[in-house]
């Protein structure tokens, strides 16, 4: 088991670095011409939530750090529903340009009308909110409203992504990472969807898949089913060893990795989940699912 690092072993923490992100986007625009398709969802919807990020506050949900350091001792995430400091105009709003963005791509005009409407419902897209961050299930809400359970998801964790962002910038300093080695996210709770190894000792790191939290984890442990068996755990690696995936045989999952040890440039995580797209393509040809 890695010693935990008495500093955080972050890639890049700055306030800018989604606009870093959409910079370099812009410019592989230019020099290559249209963006791929999902890339070109995720810098259109990257737009909104920079955008939304800048009119939220710095988050003020937490206390003192003697409180979060009793919260991981339990396993408890940091950040409850009702912790959440939500500006529900200004979400409303956002889950509008949201919706617009989605249906073009993975809907049409009735997607479109049904999360709008569910937009101006505050008391029903609250509870879709809570349901959703809580890891309950859509279904009801979507059957009501019309909406496919998936594209009600996705709509949702694109609006809410700025919010946690800023919760998690505010408090991932006071995580003692030594007090949490757990499959799921220290701050909001979610589970991880991406993964680099450090410069330093080569340590695993998981990447929340809600609010980019990272988090010290076993390497020899899959993140999903917890399973720690030799036989079940591997990963495969590209020519340059600067990705890996690793993959688990008894929950059939995997999760895309970065070797920060092979690359010397400035490392954008939320953009390198985009980017290894063709990781997760091998990944399920090969009868693996995101974990």
């Amino acid at each position: 088991m890695e010693r935990p690092t008495k500093e955080r072993a972050l890639v890049v923490i700055e306030q800018d670095k989604h606009r870093k992100i959409l910079t370099k986007l812009g410019e592989w625009s230019l020099k290559e011409g249209p963006l791929p398709r999902h890339i070109e969802v995720y810098d259109k919807l990257l737009r909104l939530q920079v955008e939304a990020k800048s009119r939220i506050p710095v988050a003020g949900t937490v206390t003192s750090r003697e409180s979060v350091s009793g919260q991981l001792r339990e396993g408890t995430p940091i950040v409850s529903f009702e912790d959440l400091s939500l500006d529900w105009p200004l979400l409303q709003g956002l889950f509008r340009s949201v919706a617009l963005v989605l249906a073009e791509y993975a809907g049409g005009p009735n997607d479109v009308a049904a999360l709008g409407d569910l937009a101006s419902n505050e008391l029903t897209l609250k509870e879709a909110i809570r349901g959703w961050y809580q890891g309950k299930s859509l279904s009801t809400i979507a059957a009501e409203n019309q909406v496919g359970e998936e594209l009600l998801a996705a709509a949702i964790q694109a609006a809410i992504y700025p919010f946690l962002v800023v919760h998690s910038e505010a408090i991932l300093n006071m995580v003692d990472q030594g007090l949490w080695r757990r499959r799921y996210c220290p701050v909001c709770g979610g589970r991880p969807d991406f993964a680099f190894l450090d410069k330093e000792r080569g340590a695993r790191w998981l990447l929340c898949s809600r609010c980019d939290t990272e988090w010290l984890f076993q390497r020899l442990e899959c993140p999903y089913c917890g399973t720690q068996s030799r036989d079940a755990l591997n990963y495969f690696t590209n020519k340059q060893e600067l990705y890996r995936l690793y993959t688990c045989k008894k929950c059939q999952s995997y999760i895309k990795a970065i070797d920060l040890r092979k690359t010397s440039a400035e490392v954008l995580l939320p953009l390198e989940r985009i980017m290894t797209a063709d990781l997760d393509r091998q990944a399920m040809e090969a009868g693996y699912k995101a974990g």
